[in-house]
């Protein structure tokens, strides 16, 4: 393997990134992720959302989705919100709206359910990912976007 560049993250594209996560050890995403790129890979992946929006797959389906990453540099977790409406979707920094799915997880298990390299339904089960609220738009979510496999 080459030497790790946690700096590739934030600036590549969608298939490229998926291969970097899968390639990438866990321990060394765990590193990168709590440090001072976290918040430059976490701004890529969710500005990246609405192109990989689906609409023709989301139907009538209005939702708010908060994604809830722990595991911050100061031990925190980032919450970004993403607004599904009208056949469009937007992401918010902040919280806005009072979410239907509320989605947390570590930042490994993040970015490999991002880049197509986990299965999301596995990780409920094992407890690695916990959803409150609509468990059937979190077992529907993946369908929702365009997600690059590796």
């Amino acid at each position: 393997m080459t030497d790790f560049d946690p700096a590739k993250f934030a600036n590549v594209g969608p298939k490229e990134f998926a291969q970097l996560v899968k390639s990438t050890p866990d321990d060394k995403i765990t590193e990168m992720m709590s440090g001072d790129l976290r918040g430059k890979v976490l701004d890529e992946v969710f500005g990246r959302m609405p192109q990989l929006f689906r609409a023709d797959r989301a139907g009538s389906t209005n939702t708010v989705i908060h994604w809830n990453i722990t595991g911050g540099p100061d031990g925190g977790t980032d919450t970004y919100e993403v607004v599904i409406a009208d056949g469009a979707c937007t992401v918010n920094q902040t919280s806005q709206h009072d979410p239907k799915l509320s989605l947390t997880l570590g930042p490994v298990e993040f970015l490999k359910t991002v880049s197509g390299s986990a299965n999301p339904v596995m990780m409920f089960m094992s407890g690695k990912l916990k959803a409150k609220g609509d468990l059937g738009l979190a077992a529907n979510i993946a369908n929702l976007f365009d997600i690059p496999k590796s």
